[in-house]
């Protein structure tokens, strides 16, 4: 059994390379060929040099007189070129070239389908973002999927009208999981297909046809024998093999096709076939039954069998090769439409690939607010100044920072560089053995010659842990080409705009008078409406017509006071 993993688990790490990196070294098939020698023109008598000018030109390449013709050639008969000369006035021909017009195409049927990405495929990408901790742009990802048939699937829904009823059914086939448009295309695919299943063909003879026949009419197209024109079977079988195979033909473009045909061999072929009948035995079924003619069968085939193989559904998933392979022409062409839109801008593939990521815990973020990328964190700024890190965060960080688009690789030649190797000491000489040894013993094998790959230094362990945290933590992000940036400082918020003073817009403002004020003005009402007491020859004294002073002048004057209290002190004074 091959190790090689499916198609639908593909490597991001090669998928990602540079295209003269994904695959294997081109071999040159060629280097094998050795070639033959041509054998060189025979010029004759020419001379080496250029070619010698025409005859129909003069030194300075210009045309004879006369159009071109030379003077020895004789003239067109009949006089000259109707419509014009050669090179005259254009010739008399119609303005628009004739074109046939071809019908439109059909709508495709009305249902809907979504290409998806593979669960096992998604799950195998998952993993590999989580233990890289790579960003990867996730439209190049859908168009991966896209690419390879194994690594999609297709899934099938009705569109249904406002009463509940589909616009365009959907059938399927349970003997061989295959989707249709109605149950008589189901039917002649299960008759064709699989016809030994449920029916057993068995030829009797008979007596051959009498008469003397010299010619048969045979389809050009199929090569089917029809037999004699004039025979009284004739007419069926011709409406019967357009009707099988030929159903989109027009009928009088099929019959045009038919020829006559008065080889011997295939007049006595066609009454060999003549000469037998065939029946059909019913297979599963409780009793035996057989049936004469292929309209029987396909008669007794719906009325017994049909409707336990085939059933409507409202939608089915189908693996993207099966999708690829279904027999109803019209799902075909739907299918196709479908994966070249999504090829143009995959956008239902993305935001399902989106929901499936985000399920295996991914996050998403945006490069320049344009390209989305996923990746295992969001990017997460870190604030040197006020968060405390170890010395080797902060190189790592100041490094990316100072060094726009480094990679990995110059990050850990720059901060923990590999140690030289030390060179290879020789091999200590072997004193020659004895002969009776050397015969006796097999000869010592060389010491391997390979250098041997050194391992990390702890200060490049260090260094790659510092990494690890901080790319899953979104502090560093990198790329899938291996470019290494840091996560940038959030922009500040623009702060909210303060709603204008309602006094301000308001055409007259009420004046607002506050509880010390409110208090005062009423103290003043209570007081002016209560009279002083005086001594009896006060009251005497006074005359009898004057009455007590009003208490709304003193009221009047203590709210205007009290609101000329209240007053901002860089309101302007009222007018008086």
């Amino acid at each position: 059994m091959s190790s090689t993993p499916p198609d639908s688990e593909f490597d991001l790490e090669k998928l990602f390379l540079p295209a003269w990196a994904q695959g294997p070294p081109a071999v040159n098939k060629y280097a094998s060929f050795a070639g033959e020698d041509r054998p060189s023109r025979d010029r004759g008598d020419r001379p080496p040099g250029r070619r010698p000018p025409r005859r129909d030109f003069d030194r300075q390449g210009s045309r004879p007189p006369g159009g071109g013709r030379s003077q020895d050639r004789p003239s067109r008969p009949g006089g000259p070129r109707p419509g014009g000369s050669r090179f005259g006035g254009p010739r008399e021909r119609s303005e628009a070239p004739f074109r046939r017009e071809e019908p439109a195409p059909a709508p495709p049927p009305q249902l809907t389908v979504s290409i998806l990405p593979d669960e096992k495929g998604i799950e195998s990408l998952a993993r590999q973002i989580r233990i890289s901790g790579r960003a990867y742009p996730l439209f190049d990802i859908a168009q991966l999927i896209l690419q390879k048939p194994e690594r999609q699937q297709v899934r099938f829904e009705v569109i249904k009208k406002p009463d509940g009823t589909p616009l365009q059914p959907l059938f399927l086939c349970a003997l061989d999981d295959t989707l249709w448009l109605s149950e008589d295309e189901v039917a002649q695919h299960l008759l064709n297909r699989h016809f030994n299943t449920f029916y057993q063909a068995e030829r009797i003879a008979t007596d051959p046809p009498r008469g003397t026949y010299t010619f048969v009419g045979q389809c050009g197209i199929s090569g089917t024998i029809l037999g004699p024109p004039n025979h009284h079977d004739y007419q069926s079988q011709l409406r019967k093999l357009h009707a099988e195979r030929f159903a989109r033909m027009p009928f009088e473009a099929f019959k045009a096709r038919v020829k006559i045909v008065k080889d011997p061999v295939v007049v006595k072929k066609w009454i060999e076939d003549q000469s037998f009948k065939t029946e059909y035995n019913c297979l599963n079924v409780p009793e035996p039954l057989k049936l004469p003619s292929r309209e029987e069968v396909e008669k007794h085939f719906r009325q017994v069998h049909l409707g336990a193989i085939v059933k409507q559904v409202e939608s089915h998933t189908l693996s993207g090769p099966a999708a690829r392979q279904l027999r109803s022409p019209e799902l075909q062409r739907l299918v196709r439409i479908t994966w070249e839109d999504q090829r143009r801008f995959p956008l239902r593939v993305a935001t399902t690939l989106s929901q499936q990521f985000s399920g295996h815990g991914l996050q998403f973020f945006k490069v320049n607010r344009t390209v989305t990328h996923v990746s295992v964190a969001r990017p997460h700024f870190l604030d040197l100044e006020a968060t405390p890190v170890s010395e080797g965060v902060k190189r790592i960080v100041e490094y990316i920072n100072a060094h726009p688009k480094c990679t990995r690789r110059k990050l850990f030649e720059a901060l923990a560089p590999a140690p030289a190797a030390a060179p290879a000491l020789p091999a200590a000489p072997v004193a020659p053995a004895k002969p009776e040894a050397q015969a006796t013993q097999p000869a010592a094998t060389e010491a391997p010659t390979a250098a041997v790959a050194p391992e990390a230094t702890p200060e490049q362990a260090a260094l790659a842990g510092d990494l690890h945290w901080l790319i899953h933590e979104g502090h560093v992000i990198e790329f899938a080409n291996s470019v290494l940036d840091t996560a940038k400082r959030p922009l500040p918020k623009p702060p909210k705009p303060e709603k204008k003073a309602e006094a301000a817009t308001a055409p007259g403002p009420t004046p607002v008078v506050s509880a010390e004020a409110a208090a005062r003005v009423e103290a003043a009402v209570v007081e002016a409406e209560t009279p002083p007491v005086a001594p009896a020859d006060s009251a005497a004294a006074l005359p009898a017509t004057e009455a007590p002073p009003s208490p709304l002048p003193a009221a009047e004057e203590a709210l205007t006071t009290a609101t000329e209290a209240e007053k901002p002190a860089s309101a302007p004074a009222d007018n008086p």
